[in-house]
């Protein structure tokens, strides 16, 4: 067996693009997590073994892929609520109850994928998008268009990895690039705005939200904006409904505070809903879809237990 100091200094240095790799895989960072440990003590294992016909990278992807389809044999992908069911475009619809028994999809944050993660890289953020992981719902297809598209391992190479053809892998990318383009906007529609427009967009989002300004918050979203609150199956589509439901039900001054972050490559918001007094406690994390000058999408995730996943507290005083 190696020494934990020799196999680390060959292999440690992959650990953040193998969780990003994971995660994409299965859409959620707790189980990503466990399987990247899995295939680090999988190839601690056999690394006496390692031969070297292939690079220690893309050795660990073997793994770290194989891995995660066999996982994924026993688990339902996870998904978004605009994955289940049609949207409503009217704010005065019944909104379903919560679904905990679904495993929703989960969001992640950058911070943890690191600097050099190879989607940022290859294909800027594109690989962490929440729209790119919930497009695919076959496991194989969605480590294929990873490997491929997003990592840009060779088909050769992608066919070695998945034990598999040439011919499987090039018929599955083509199948997987479809079922994406089919699902959401493409990369061109997606790019945001420099980062200082950028961050006036969030900001002006934190103080409309915050401060219940629903005729600040009409400025700053599309037209055709559409807003999902997983595990509410519910969701929304158009500015009029988006506004109407938020102003109805959610927006109440004083209510709400918001720490803005990163996830999925995205600007994000941890989320923390009033108490009592100036105590607010975790309620959730949303991430925001820009295009252009405009938010497209809000996708709220109403999970306290996801607050501690960005490094935060459960709960602020102000």
């Amino acid at each position: 067996m190696p020494s934990d100091a020799e196999f680390a200094a060959v292999t440690e240095q992959f650990r953040p693009e193998l969780l990003a790799h994971c995660y994409r895989m299965l859409g959620s960072i707790h189980d990503a997590e466990d399987l990247v440990q899995e295939t680090y003590l999988r190839a601690w294992r056999a690394f006496d073994r390692f031969e070297g016909r292939s690079s220690v990278r893309r050795w660990l992807y073997t793994i770290a892929t194989r891995t995660c389809l066999t996982a994924m044999e026993t688990r339902s992908r996870r998904p978004l609520p605009s994955g289940l069911g049609a949207p409503t475009d009217d704010h005065r619809a019944a909104v379903a109850p919560r679904e905990p028994s679904v495993a929703w999809l989960q969001p992640a944050p950058d911070a943890l994928f690191g600097g050099d993660d190879p989607a940022a890289v290859v294909a800027g953020r594109t690989g962490v998008r929440l729209a790119f992981i919930a497009a695919l719902q076959s496991a194989r297809q969605r480590a294929v268009l990873t490997l491929r598209d997003v990592l840009a391992f060779r088909t050769a190479e992608v066919a070695e990895i998945l034990d598999t053809t040439t011919a499987a892998v090039d018929s599955a990318l083509r199948r997987a690039r479809s079922r994406l383009a089919e699902a959401g906007p493409v990369e061109d529609d997606l790019a945001e705005p420099a980062e200082q427009t950028r961050r006036v967009l969030l900001d002006g989002y934190v103080d409309a939200f915050t401060r219940a300004d629903a005729d600040a918050l009409v400025n700053l979203l599309r037209v055709d904006v559409e807003l999902e609150m997983p595990p509410t199956p519910t969701w929304f589509t158009g500015r009029r409904a988006v506004v109407g439901f938020l102003s109805d039900l959610v927006l109440r001054p004083g209510l709400w505070r918001m720490v803005p972050t990163l996830a999925n490559g995205q600007p994000a918001l941890v989320v923390y809903k009033r108490a009592a007094g100036d105590r607010y406690e975790a309620y959730g994390v949303q991430v925001l879809t820009l295009i252009g000058t405009r938010i497209s999408r809000i996708t709220a995730f109403n999970d306290p237990a996801l607050v501690s996943v960005f490094g935060l507290a459960p709960a602020l005083t102000t």
